[in-house]
């Protein structure tokens, strides 16, 4: 069978264990949404997570030496790995077809778009729940974060994960290192607000059954792209939601059967987000004085480390 010049291959096979959907599903939603999911990946370094027949997962960045030359690319310099990673760019259904017959089932674009190396687009907050069935938790959350942001005349949209949190997006003009402050400062002052709810804590075992607000996703870092589908049983698929509506949706409600049918040609997304917005001084002044989580738990763990030898 071929689309677009895309041969495309054993669509009968099932996706992956606990799918419950084929390899032709994946095609035909990808294909469904492609004009929404490709505004979202557009001239953004695509990261995707691959399910290949009788593999684990895995993510891959650098394009394979068989990737065709139609393939749109950006070679980008990995300081951590010392080597350059040709990553693709996702700009047209061609690409994304080709991308669903490699069983690339999710799709974690950059913050960044190649015009823009040193400024990102969105500040970005990613609610992860404590275990078990604790969406509405995470949905009390994102109102704090709603309200902190609100609170220095800032405001954004929200979207479930696709797994079992939600992603909170807000356009916003800045340095890397502005609005990684301006993440870590939102996401405390979400925490003051209700400090019984929500958490800051990067360390697990800290946070004590809260929801944590991890504003970790800033810099080079990616995050799984609306619309994008998600390894889970079901495939759910990363979905907006309005504010109005975010207390009576459950992430099961958005998957790769029935998200194109609740589109339809509309875009809610980019319907949703609001223009740019410049980062209050304050916020940026108040985030630069915040310890990076990654760098602090770091540290920590070494000083727990310590405390435990004999």
């Amino acid at each position: 069978m071929e689309r677009d010049g895309v041969n495309l291959t054993n669509l009968d096979q099932q996706l992956f264990e606990g799918a419950e959907a084929t390899k032709g599903d994946l095609v035909d939603y990808l294909d469904a949404v492609h004009p929404q999911l490709i505004a979202a990946l557009a001239d953004r370094p695509l990261s995707v997570i691959r399910a290949l027949r009788d593999q684990p997962p895995f993510m891959q960045k650098n394009l394979p030496k068989y990737t065709p030359e139609w393939v749109r690319r950006q070679p980008i310099w990995a300081e951590a790995s010392k080597r350059e990673i040709s990553y693709a760019l996702c700009n047209d259904r061609r690409t994304l077809l080709w991308f669903a017959n490699q069983r690339a089932v999710e799709y974690h674009p950059t913050l960044f778009r190649l015009d823009q190396w040193a400024h990102p687009t969105h500040m970005v907050l990613d609610l992860d729940p404590p275990a078990g069935d604790s969406f509405g938790l995470v949905v009390r959350a994102a109102h704090l974060i709603r309200q902190a942001l609100s609170d220095c005349g800032l405001s954004g949209a929200v979207k479930t994960s696709g797994s079992k949190g939600v992603h909170i997006f807000v356009p916003i003009e800045g340095s890397v290192e502005d609005v990684a402050a301006a993440t870590r400062a939102v996401a405390a002052r979400a925490e003051r607000l209700d400090p019984q709810l929500a958490t800051t804590a990067f360390i697990v075992e800290d946070r004590h059954g809260k929801v944590f607000l991890d504003s970790t996703r800033a810099g080079g870092a990616t995050v799984a792209a609306v619309y994008s589908p998600r390894l889970r049983p079901g495939v759910p698929v990363s979905f907006p939601v309005a504010w109005s509506d975010l207390d009576d949706v459950a992430p099961a409600d958005f998957t790769i059967r029935t998200a194109p049918a609740l589109l339809g040609s509309s875009d809610p997304w980019s319907a949703a987000m609001p223009p740019v917005q410049p980062l209050p001084e304050d916020l940026v002044a108040e985030g630069h004085t915040i310890p990076v989580a990654r760098v602090q738990a770091m540290h920590e763990g070494k000083r727990r480390a310590r405390a435990r030898r004999p």
